[in-house]
Parts: C-alpha cells; sequence; structure tokens
C-alpha cells in the first residue's frame, strides 16, 4: 500500500478574488492529490492536500506564492490525521 499525507492548510493574504481556489484544484489534479479548497470568511482559505507525501511536499510549495495575481503572506499547515473521502479534489462553497 502507497504511503499517504494528508495536511489542513491556511492561506492568507491576498488570495480571494485572484483565482486561487481554480488554480489549487487545477494544480493539485495534476498531482494526483484528492482534498478541497474553499474561500473562509476570515478572507483567507484553506484547503486538505491528500496524497503522496512527495506531492503534498510539492503542493505545498507552490501554495507559497498561488497564481500570478495573489500574493500569500501566511501559510500554516497542520498534518490531518485522516484522508479526506473524496475520490477527486473539489472546490467547496465558503
Amino acid at each position: 500500500m502507497r504511503e499517504t499525507r494528508t495536511v489542513f492548510v491556511v492561506i492568507k493574504g491576498r488570495v480571494q478574488g485572484v483565482s486561487y481556489r481554480a488554480w489549487t484544484r487545477s494544480e493539485a489534479r495534476a498531482r494526483g492529490l484528492t482534498g478541497s479548497v474553499r474561500n473562509r470568511d476570515d478572507g483567507a482559505v484553506e484547503a486538505i492536500f491528500s496524497g503522496a507525501p512527495e506531492d503534498v511536499a510539492e503542493m505545498l510549495t507552490l501554495c507559497q506564492s498561488g497564481p500570478p495575481s495573489a500574493r500569500v503572506t501566511d501559510l500554516t499547515v497542520r498534518e490531518h490525521a485522516d484522508a479526506p473521502s473524496l475520490s477527486d479534489f473539489e472546490i467547496l462553497r465558503s
């Protein structure tokens, strides 16, 4: 069985209104990750990434800058014990 890493991430900065969620979904799917992304009421974006440890690590590196019009000021990562029950990577409602 292949090792899986799951993380919960909060991304702060100019991350809403700049296609951050769509960019995240595209990048996560390209790496075969499952999980979700959504806007938060406080202006941040939160995501759960689950997949091969090296793919999750690469996604976290990408999230530090995000799409071209984003400006990330803080990225908080917390290991998550359970993998999401999703079979794809989805954008959830705020």
